[in-house]
């Protein structure tokens, strides 16, 4: 496969920017002369990090919380952004800390996705954890998160639910049944 030459980069200005999104106008021009515009939304620059926590060898650990990207509560699994200073481990550890109540004693790395590569600049990091033990930490939620046992062996009523629809999530799903040799 025959690898094309990146479009040369004419400008750059940050569009707008607020406490959660940055968006980048770039002017661009490719390699046979068309000059497009472009914009795009730029990520924070650790990342996110999203855990499926397994509570035994057929129990997944799900949440219930509200999404504003959608307007109504979505079930999915534990997730959130990379903090300073924190590696995708520290942020793996302490969301599921504070979103599940339990400390992983076991991880596995799954992947690294982006979410619209398009137009976004922003990667997540899809972790599987196991051997789970008690102990919790306050989030940054504004509401406690609803944990919502699911039983693996039941992962296609899963997909069948409306409230399950995060892109990531389905990554996240497959690529763990991939690694227990379940599909």
């Amino acid at each position: 496969m025959e690898i094309k030459k990146l479009p040369n980069i004419l400008s750059e200005n940050i569009v707008v920017k607020s406490r959660i999104f940055t968006v980048q106008a770039q002017k661009l021009e490719f390699s046979n002369g068309t000059q497009v515009d472009y914009e795009r939304l730029i990520g924070h620059p650790d990342g996110a990090v999203l855990i499926v926590p397994m509570l035994d060898e057929d129990t997944l650990l799900l949440i219930r919380e509200y999404s504003a990207g959608v307007g109504r509560y979505e079930l999915g699994f534990p997730k959130g952004k990379i903090d300073p200073g924190e590696t995708w481990l520290d942020a793996c550890q302490r969301e599921c800390i504070e979103e599940i109540g339990y400390r992983p004693q076991r991880v596995d790395y799954l992947d690294k996705v982006c979410l619209a590569a398009g137009y976004m600049d922003h990667h997540t990091h899809l972790v599987l954890v196991r051997d789970l033990m008690p102990e919790q930490a306050e989030g940054d939620e504004p509401e406690p998160l609803e944990v919502v046992p699911w039983k693996l062996s039941d992962w296609p009523a899963l997909l069948a639910q409306a409230s399950f629809s995060e892109g990531r999530a389905y990554a996240a799903l497959f690529l763990m049944l991939q690694k227990l040799g379940k599909i």
